[in-house]
């Protein structure tokens, strides 16, 4: 049976002027427009600002073409910059494409930012009955919700408190209960679960997915947690630089997306053209790390990560430990592990240590690791003697061949990891 067409998106182009568009007032922009008849400089210009023709431009989209079916649930992922957010306001009215046409079936109920339509004067309560004014309800309509907008926000205490005097977090909790439970064919959200807490975002995952399989609603969801990503959506959509460059299945166009912004790895790492921070000591200077017997970096269950690492000690040094910090694919710090101490290092000298690591408790995803050499002080601060934020990437593999799974990890502590075993030697 088919599905019935909510949104379709017909080769859209947005176009924006670049630079400053008036002056601020009739009086400067008639001067300005005086000087620029007589080709002189322009009198209300900045010292130092690039002065832009006025047919300088810029696309920040590019013949972008889509369409959703009631009861899909689609992820819009892409870099800063890639034209995600301008789709979502091209679709909520806010402002007009250049070229191409974009249908609606439905009404739209939209965060686009943190308290986007809340007037800071007015309570929650009041917000409540703005916000479904502005969405075409009745007061009936709302009043019959208003109960569980309330309780699902978790902000009841604070309801009839002017909205000005909430939190960030008490602002999202709000506004996103209220597009939730108003009636709408389409909800658009754009990176809105960043700022509540991991208790809420779970439930408001659980609550999207309610609108699309149970409500049957359309969902258009921008976020950089690739997590959200793969709990919610059934279907993905990957924008750079204005153009979509795929569409379909979730994992791959997130395969897609993180390969294109994290960068390849391979088996060996030249970590002395990595620029390091500021904050390491650069008493130890690490040159070179490669994989053992390996010619990839994928790893199945019953494999040991095991590397070599080159470095070089510029200064005699006691008790230096190795330190690694894995990642997964969404970015989120997962544990962290540390090799022993090496008891004396020799100044000007070069050393080749081979670590071995057990990733059994990782998920099958893709893992990036920060490498450190660190000394600790009398008070357990930490010193960076050397630091590499990717020093190397591996992909952890089910034996059954699938790569990338739901990692539901969101935060430090789901993983505890055991040293790494260390074996130095001069070179």
């Amino acid at each position: 049976m088919n599905k019935e067409l909510m949104l379709k998106v017909d080769n859209v182009y947005k176009r924006y002027k670049l630079g400053v568009i008036g002056k601020g007032t009739l009086v400067a922009d008639l001067q300005s427009l005086w000087a620029r008849l007589r080709k002189k400089e322009d009198p209300n210009a900045k010292i130092g600002a690039k002065t832009y023709d006025k047919n300088e431009t810029f696309f920040a989209l590019q013949g972008i073409s889509f369409e959703a079916e009631k009861g899909e649930a689609i992820g819009i992922i892409g870099s800063n910059g890639a034209g995600k957010s301008t789709v979502l306001k091209l679709l909520c009215q806010v402002t007009a494409p250049t070229k191409g046409n974009i249908y609606l079936n439905g009404k739209i109920a939209s965060m686009l930012e943190v308290g986007t339509g809340f007037h800071p004067e007015l309570t929650g309560r009041e917000n409540i009955y703005l916000n479904g004014a502005i969405l075409g309800m009745t007061k009936a309509e709302i009043d019959s919700k208003i109960e569980d907008i309330i309780d699902f926000s978790e902000v009841r205490q604070f309801i009839d408190t002017p909205v000005k005097r909430y939190s960030s977090g008490m602002y999202v909790k709000l506004a996103f209960s209220v597009a939730a439970h108003l009636d709408s064919e389409i909800l658009i959200m754009d990176e809105v679960l960043a700022v509540g807490d991991i208790a809420f975002q779970e439930k408001c995952i659980e609550k999207m997915k309610s609108l699309a399989t149970d409500q049957n609603r359309t969902i258009l969801y921008v976020s950089h947690n690739m997590n959200t990503i793969r709990q919610l959506c059934n279907r993905c959509i990957v924008l750079d630089k204005g153009k979509k460059i795929f569409d379909g299945e979730v994992e791959e166009g997130i395969r897609l997306y993180l390969g294109k912004n994290q960068g390849e790895f391979g088996t060996e790492t030249d970590l002395s053209v990595i620029k390091r921070p500021k904050s390491v000591t650069a008493d130890i200077c690490m040159q070179k790390l490669e994989f053992k017997g390996k010619d990839s970096i994928i790893f199945y269950d019953n494999e040991k990560l095991k590397f070599t690492l080159d470095w070089q000690a510029n200064k005699e040094l006691k008790d230096v430990k190795f330190k690694l910090i894995i990642r997964n694919s969404s970015d989120i710090p997962v544990g962290v592990t540390f090799s022993d101490a090496i008891a004396d290092i020799k100044k000007d000298t070069n050393y080749s240590s081979d670590f071995e690591f057990d990733i059994s408790n990782l998920v099958a995803d893709k893992y990036f690791v920060s490498v450190s050499a660190i000394q600790t002080n009398s008070a357990g601060k930490e010193l960076f003697l050397d630091h590499v934020s990717r020093g190397f990437a591996f992909e952890k593999v089910k034996t059954d061949g699938n790569v990338y799974t739901a990692n539901q990890l969101k935060s430090w502590g789901n993983l505890k990891f055991s040293n790494m075993k260390i074996k130095n030697k001069e070179i």
